[in-house]
């Protein structure tokens, strides 16, 4: 497809309609992050989800914009259900529901280095990670796998990991109800109960952290943040189960388009009308798989915690769990009217605005916390929803990828990225340091730049920056 890239303004650019593109697109990115590499289509990928039966408003993609599968990842698009919109499970990705959990200490970063060594030779063991590697729990069945999927991190909290405050500061409160478990195939469930507990591979992580500096003073009030404060932040998401989910849902809805009169620019982009059974079905199996990852994180959280008092005799609170591979049916103003829409958000984050009903009450004067992941020796950031975000209260959730896995391997030499970690004082602990490579900072964009396009084009705004200490890596 061509595609005609507009600058509105410095800090985004529109794609103009052309072919079967329904609305434009939009992307908030200035120039310098732009995914312009020859080989890289997440451009194109933008304006094809624009071509979705039933989208409204833009086809928008965010500052940290890279190739995905079907939707770009940073991509979000939002379909009316009354008018024949549809849900994409390329929206939402493979990794259904993978998200970023922060916690949040009583100690600075001080205190923490002196037992640091101590803390991720604990660490490094117990938590699980790489392919397929161990678990921190296993369901007794297909009954008590069944009871997690449909209660998520309520059902552990239940079982007695974790505290109730955990469920309030979770979103949805640790799980969703519209789950339903028929729709989630055997093999689905044969990967998924030997993975409960584990943190995978490729970008996924359990840091701990120190609060760098604050740029919002009143907001990092209200989320307990302070300068120098040592912090725990979890990116993981659901796994083979996940991942199972979407290549079954996949390929079910590609059997099905041409009998619906449904044509898409992609065959990536296969998809269902929202109101059709197997849009229902996946929808129900998809809820499932965010359950699964919030009961994955919160594991996760519950062993960072044991570790954290053996050590240092305090706990971890949890400042927020948020995913950003996720479709959901929400009520919106387009147009002076309320809708019903299915908001694909895939490598983009809620960010919910101050006072918005779904925020605990803690939290609504200051909006929803929004995490933005950097890469291994560089930061992370905090970010705060705002009010009028055009992109459905939507914003950035990473650096976002510049090279391969591939290229990066060829191109990052092991002794060197060793080397470089160790200068920024920063404990890494991966499983292979061949797959280490994979992501380099020199494989990211710039992850400072990234979260002031985000501040810049009004989806959220910049709350505290936060480097690692020690990282474990898959």
């Amino acid at each position: 497809m061509d595609v005609r890239l507009v600058e509105e303004t410095p800090w985004r650019y529109r794609i103009e309609r052309s072919g079967p593109m329904r609305v434009p697109g939009v992307v908030f990115a200035p120039h310098g992050l732009l995914p312009l590499d020859e080989g890289d289509r997440a451009l194109e990928q933008v304006a094809n989800v624009a071509s979705l039966p039933g989208i409204v408003r833009a086809s928008y993609a965010m500052p940290d914009i890279h190739w995905g599968y079907g939707f770009p990842i940073g991509g979000v698009a939002a379909t009316e259900v009354a008018a024949g919109g549809v849900v994409s499970p390329g929206g939402v990705g493979f990794d259904i529901s993978c998200g970023v959990r922060l916690l949040t200490s009583e100690l600075d970063r001080d205190t923490v280095r002196e037992v640091l060594p101590a803390l991720m030779d604990r660490l490094d063991p117990l938590i699980p990670r790489g392919l397929g590697r161990g678990c921190l729990w296993r369901p007794a069945g297909r009954r008590q796998l069944a009871d997690l999927l449909r209660g998520g991190a309520r059902y552990l909290v239940d079982m007695g990991h974790g505290v109730p405050r955990d469920l309030d500061r979770c979103e949805d409160g640790g799980a969703v109800d519209v789950t339903d478990v028929t729709q989630v195939g055997d093999r689905a469930l044969e990967r998924g109960a030997g993975q409960v507990g584990s943190l995978g591979s490729a970008n996924h992580f359990l840091e701990v952290q120190a609060v760098d500096r604050i740029y919002d003073e009143a907001c990092a009030r209200a989320f307990g943040l302070r300068t120098d404060q040592v912090c725990v932040m979890i990116h993981c998401g659901s796994r083979g189960l996940g991942h199972q989910i979407c290549t079954d849902h996949v390929r079910r809805m590609e059997a099905v388009m041409h009998r619906r009169g449904i044509s898409v620019p992609d065959r990536q982009l296969a998809c269902a009308p929202v109101d059709s059974p197997e849009a229902r079905d996946y929808l129900g199996a998809m809820a499932a798989a965010a359950n699964y990852a919030r009961a994955n994180r919160h594991l996760l959280a519950d062993a960072a915690r044991a570790v954290f008092r053996e050590h240092t005799g305090h706990g971890l609170d949890l400042l927020y769990d948020v995913s950003h591979n996720l479709a959901k049916l929400e009520r919106r103003e387009v147009d002076g009217e309320r809708r019903l829409l299915c908001v694909h958000r895939k490598g983009a984050t809620r960010a919910l605005p101050p006072g918005h009903p779904d925020l605990p009450a803690d939290l609504a004067g200051a909006g929803q916390p929004v995490f933005v992941p950097g890469t291994m020796g560089t930061a992370s950031y905090v970010l705060a929803g705002v009010p009028g975000n055009e992109a459905f209260d939507s914003s950035c959730h990473g650096a976002g990828r510049v090279w391969s896995r591939h290229r990066a391997q060829r191109e990052i030499d092991i002794r060197h990225l060793r080397a470089e970690l160790v200068a920024a004082g920063v404990s890494a602990r991966p499983t292979s340091w061949r797959s280490a490579t994979e992501e380099a900072p020199e494989a990211y964009k710039d992850v400072d730049a990234v979260v002031t396009a985000s501040e810049r084009n009004g989806l959220s705004r910049i709350v505290a920056r936060l480097v690692p200490l020690g990282v474990l890596k898959g």
